[in-house]
């Protein structure tokens, strides 16, 4: 067990060492102080609310890096994650701002409209994959740009809050759409937020969908069958497994965790509560990097989500001491460039030492080799030439 601990450890401690050194590294060469940036950084994330704020970052972070994690599971890129779930925030505030319903029937509508949007959306991907065999790496990032140009269009012309004129946006939430926020739940455990500092109400959505996906990945014959089909297809064909059926239905469910993602802050994030222009835009490309860095385990991609938002935090501050945010960036993409690397290395060894280890148990289970014959008859054959 303590293996597999410091195996699980070593490369993220190795990938934050290399992005801390390239990042000093970045600031010593542009003029800068790499001890005075960090210690800025710690500053503006050492205080409780930093870390509700971190975490509230974090949570569509993290849905994001799951709705891209099953497709990883079995080799297929869903790219087009940014597209899904900006299309299913798009109808999801539109269908909730035009029904009025109990709150908490209110709120699964919202929930199951982004679900079922999304989930449709990357059914064009898989179907086009199963029957066309169209790669999903193409088809998804081209469904990105029709989804965002469609939904430009449709909030522009269909679904504009008239009462809007400066920008386009859909009519917010009804109160019965929104989910409250959790600062009374803190306050139950002697921590009391600053005014202004919510801890919002998507969390316990975004910890279900983590548990629903360990579950559903190494707990259900879905998930067994949808792992064995990407290590090995073949294998997964000769036990009963449907190859196209599982592609279809693997790129659907990931498509509807992906409608999810912009529900964290449509539904919980009272700067928004509507859809718009001020939408956030990347959080799919984020997942990507995430589902990664978590090598597609529900607790490594919410570790690698946490780590994430932290450096986005953290950066916040540093262009008021004359040091640009964009140190950020580097930070984070040095840390995911080096962990990828990391990881292979170390798969590579571990599969080296694996099999290195098979030999030497095959070595020690042969049977010892028998005593020689005599010349001309068979090794281990010590009877009379002639004997019967």
């Amino acid at each position: 067990m303590f293996k597999r601990i410091a195996n699980a450890l070593t490369a993220p401690l190795l990938a934050a060492a290399v992005a801390i050194a390239v990042s000093s590294f970045a600031l010593w060469v542009s003029g800068n102080s790499p001890f005075t940036a960090f210690s800025e950084m710690w500053q503006t994330i050492d205080s409780t609310e930093s870390v509700v704020v971190i975490i509230n970052a974090a949570v569509p972070f993290y849905v994001a890096g799951v709705a891209v994690a099953i497709g990883f599971q079995m080799n297929l890129f869903n790219i087009g994650a940014n597209g899904q779930y900006q299309l299913a925030a798009l109808f999801a505030a539109a269908a909730g701002a035009a029904v009025s319903l109990p709150a908490p029937v209110h709120v699964a509508f919202v929930l199951l409209v982004a679900i079922v949007v999304g989930g449709l959306w990357a059914a064009i991907a898989g179907v086009l994959k199963v029957t066309r065999n169209v790669n999903e790496v193409i088809s998804t990032i081209m469904l990105n740009y029709i989804a965002i140009g469609l939904s430009a269009f449709l909030v522009a012309e269909y679904f504009r809050n008239e009462a809007v004129n400066l920008v386009a946006e859909t009519k917010p939430l009804p109160p019965s759409a929104q989910l409250p926020a959790l600062n009374r739940l803190l306050e139950v455990v002697g921590i009391d937020l600053g005014e202004g500092v919510i801890l919002q109400g998507f969390l316990p959505f975004a910890i279900a969908i983590g548990i629903g996906y360990y579950l559903l990945l190494y707990r259900s014959r879905f998930g067994y069958d949808l792992r064995l089909s990407g290590l090995n297809p073949a294998a997964a064909q000769s036990a009963g497994v449907r190859p196209r059926a599982m592609v279809l239905k693997t790129i659907i469910l990931s498509g509807c965790i992906a409608g999810l993602v912009g529900m964290s802050d449509l539904m919980a994030d009272p700067q928004y509560h509507k859809y718009g222009d001020q939408f956030p835009k990347t959080l799919g490309f984020t997942g990507l990097a995430l589902a990664l860095l978590g090598r597609n385990h529900p607790g490594g991609i919410a570790a690698a989500a946490l780590v994430w938002a932290t450096i986005e935090r953290a950066t916040q501050r540093l262009s008021i001491i004359g040091i640009p945010q964009e140190i950020g960036t580097i930070l984070q993409g040095s840390f995911l460039l080096a962990a990828v690397i990391v990881y292979e290395v170390i798969r590579r060894r571990n599969n080296e030492r694996t099999a290195q280890e098979a030999s030497a148990r095959a070595a020690q289970s042969a049977p010892p080799p028998g005593p020689p014959g005599p010349p001309g008859g068979p090794a281990g054959d010590a009877r009379p030439i002639g004997a019967v």
